[in-house]
Formats: C-alpha cells, structure tokens, sequence
C-alpha cells in the first residue's frame, strides 16, 4: 500500500473531514460507495482515524476506506438527530493512548463523574488520567482534601493537577505527554480544555469563553473535534464540552474500573445477582462492613444498571430489523409472483 495514500483524520466538520499526512493536509470527504456500504454511524470516519485518501489536486482528497481502529471512545448519543429519533452512538475519537478526564475545582467536581468516564474510555481500550484544574480557585488545604478522596478511590490512576492562570502543573503536564502518542481531553464544558491545549501549544489556537456568572456553566466554545501537534512530537484532540455522558457498550470498561467490586461480584451465592437484596451476595456484605465506599457501590449499580438497558435496546432494535428483513424479503417474493401473472 502507498505511504503516501495513508493519512489520518485530525477534524471533521458535518460531513467533510481534515486529513494529514507526510504531504500535508487535504479536506476529504467520503466516496458515495463507503456511504453507501455504512451500516451505522461508526463506518464513517472519525478523528484519529487511518484512512487510506485518494488526492485529487488543489488540497482535495476522498477517503477510500477506514483502516481498523487500535483504541476507541464512543458514547451513547444524548441529542435527538433531524429524524426525531436518538443516534446509537457517537464516535469521540480513536485510536487514542490516553484519555485525560478533565474537571475544574471549582464548578463540577464529582468522583462518580470521573468514574463514567474511566467506563467509557476503558470501554473502548484506552486508560484514563485525571486532570485536576482551576486548581487557584481554591485554598491549599481543601486541594489536599479533595486528592485525598481521589487517590483513595482511584489508587492507580495518575492525576495532576492544573490551573492556566498561575500556570501550576503545566510542565509536568507537558512532560507526562509522549512523543508520538495521542491524548484526548473529555470533560464538561467549562472545564478548561481548549485552555489548557493552548498552554500546551503555546499559543492561543483553540477558541475559549468565559463561564456564565447566571448559571455556573460553561459556554460551548470548542464545536469540532479537532487534533493538534505539539512541540514534543505528542498529539492532543479538544473536544466539545459534554453535558451528558451517555455510556454505549461499557460493560466491560465499568467491570474494569470497578474491579474491586467486580472480583467480589464473582463469590456471590447466585451468578446473576444484583448485588442489591440477595441472600449471600459477597458485595453487600462488604459494603456492610465498611470494606466499599457507599457511593463507589452506588455508582456501580447505576452504571450497571444503564449498560444494561443499552444493551437491552440494541438487541430490541437487531430484533426489529431482523423482522423488518424478513418482511422485505417476504414482498419482494409475493411482487415477483404477481409479475408472472
């Protein structure tokens, strides 16, 4: 295959794409074909994807084909599309290294939040990092408090601590990025990413606002996924700020973030307990007992409890597209039997 016909996905606009590679960079857009052959939303191309383009002059290519994705995070989609009806999933990015779960001191901090996100990236294979920032917002000594109750619950998740206005943390934000490797930035808006990806860059690139003094939240600034290029070689993608974090296909990524709940699960009395009322449930007992945190639990069961009933609606929608098939397929014969009359 060329090398030179090989590029990835830095930022998609509705239907038109941004692509680079060692030539330089092309605005893309998919062949009627591949749109044609999708399935769902997730054949499309999405940012950190390796695409094979075909240039065509003056700065324009098509994308010819998705090559298979290493690592990606998607979620349920939350917004209803132009049909009224709620998207399966969306595609944050792929092919990422790790995702930096960003939240600010001083607005939305939540240890259950950090935790659907942990889900939702490990989900898709990527491990998580919690950036900690507008940490001038509050005094010492509650900064302590609160990285106390994190490396209390997430004793093997690396966190640092941020804040663009004195530049605390910076540096070893930028030393903790690899050369060569991808960083996507999750989190509310308001939280700071696009501000921190310009600290990183050095310059003021990615479009910032200010929180809204009314309502405490945070205005979407960043309306694209877009990558950049550091200096070291490491790559960032900002994304828009998320209000929901709508977990699809987590099930696995909830049983890895939750693994001390998980191995527990495993010496219930019954396989399919709900770890909620059973006799002989392993994971009540160790809640009883102080051995779990009660809000870990109770975010455990909510997680749970939401995959789930994803899950049951996909099966719900194979089922009636399965029937949906066969009625097809069934007028499809009965058209040809009236021809021949």
């Amino acid at each position: 295959m060329n090398e030179k016909a090989i590029a990835r996905v830095i930022a998609e606009h509705k239907g038109l794409y941004e692509v680079k590679n060692a030539d330089g960079e092309y605005h893309a857009k998919v062949t009627g074909k591949r749109m044609h052959e999708a399935s769902s939303r997730e054949d499309y191309p999405a940012v950190g994807d390796w695409v094979k383009i075909a240039p065509l002059g003056d700065g324009q290519a098509v994308i010819l084909d998705v090559l298979p994705r290493r690592t990606m995070i998607k979620r349920r989609h939350g917004d209803r599309t132009t049909e009224g009806r709620k998207d399966e999933t969306q595609i944050i990015a792929t092919n990422i290294d790790v995702a930096f779960v960003v939240e600010s001191v001083d607005r939305d901090y939540s240890l259950n939040r950090f935790e659907r996100y942990f889900a939702l990236a490990r989900s898709g294979g990527v491990e998580p990092a919690i950036i900690v920032n507008k940490i001038d917002c509050i005094s010492g000594e509650e900064l302590e408090h609160r990285l106390a109750a994190m490396r209390e619950r997430f004793p093997s998740t690396d966190i640092i601590t941020t804040s663009t206005v004195n530049n605390e943390g910076l540096r070893r934000l930028r030393e903790y990025i690899s050369p060569g490797k991808t960083y996507c930035f999750l989190g509310s808006s308001g939280v700071g990413k696009s501000s921190l990806i310009n600290a990183l860059l050095g310059c003021a690139v990615v479009r910032t606002g200010n929180i809204s003094e009314y309502s405490n939240r945070g205005k979407h600034i960043t309306t694209a996924r877009q990558m950049y290029f550091l200096e070291n070689g490491g790559i960032v993608i900002d994304n828009p700020g998320m209000r929901e974090v709508g977990l699809a296909d987590a099930g696995e990524g909830i049983e890895i973030s939750f693994d001390k709940l998980s191995d527990l699960s495993r010496t219930c009395k019954y396989s399919d307990c709900t770890h909620t009322n059973e006799p002989g449930c392993t994971v009540i007992s160790a809640l009883k007992t102080g051995q779990i945190d009660e809000n870990r639990y109770e975010n455990y069961l909510n997680l749970r409890k939401e995959a789930a009933h994803n899950e049951l609606g996909k099966v719900d929608k194979k089922e009636k597209d399965r029937r949906f098939g066969k009625f097809l397929k069934s007028a499809k014969k009965d058209l040809k039997r009236l021809d021949c009359l």
